[in-house]
């Protein structure tokens, strides 16, 4: 404790202190009065925890991280934020025209109804959450795993 907290240390010095000059009959005070001490020295220090972590989580908000990006904030569903979300549905619409083309060039509309289904389904599967394994590789790679 002393090495810790040396002012803490002093009050319950001067606890004791007080217990030998006043006697047994004041004991459950000064243990009540020391603990009260003690909680709230824990409760400042949970709660500077707390600040410096709400600090770090805005700062990373500020720079462009994504502090919430194991989903478990309702508007950023499957831990993919909105800027991640927005460029997979824009990389597949860009795909999709030399896509649409090579269908059409080789099946006729039955190619370019199989290229947009196919379209469709992966969009489909990423938006419901799919591609665990991604989110799996991406999670291992960030934790140092």
């Amino acid at each position: 404790m002393d090495a810790r907290d040396p002012d803490l240390k002093k009050e319950l010095d001067a606890a004791l202190q007080t217990r030998k000059e006043l006697g047994a009959e004041y004991e459950s005070e000064l243990v009540d009065s020391f603990m009260e001490k003690v909680e709230q020295r824990f409760n400042d220090t949970a709660d500077r925890h707390v600040r410096r972590q709400l600090a770090e989580q805005q700062m990373a908000t500020a720079r462009g991280a994504r502090p919430y990006a194991t989903g478990t904030q309702p508007d950023q569903s499957h831990g993919l934020g909105v800027g991640e979300r927005f460029a997979f549905v824009g990389v597949s619409l860009v795909l999709a025209i030399p896509l649409s083309a090579i269908g059409v060039v080789n099946e006729g509309l039955p190619g370019l109804l199989i290229t947009w289904a196919g379209i469709f389904g992966v969009n489909a599967v990423h938006a419901m959450g799919g591609f665990s394994w991604l989110r799996r590789s991406r999670k291992e790679e960030e934790s140092g795993v």
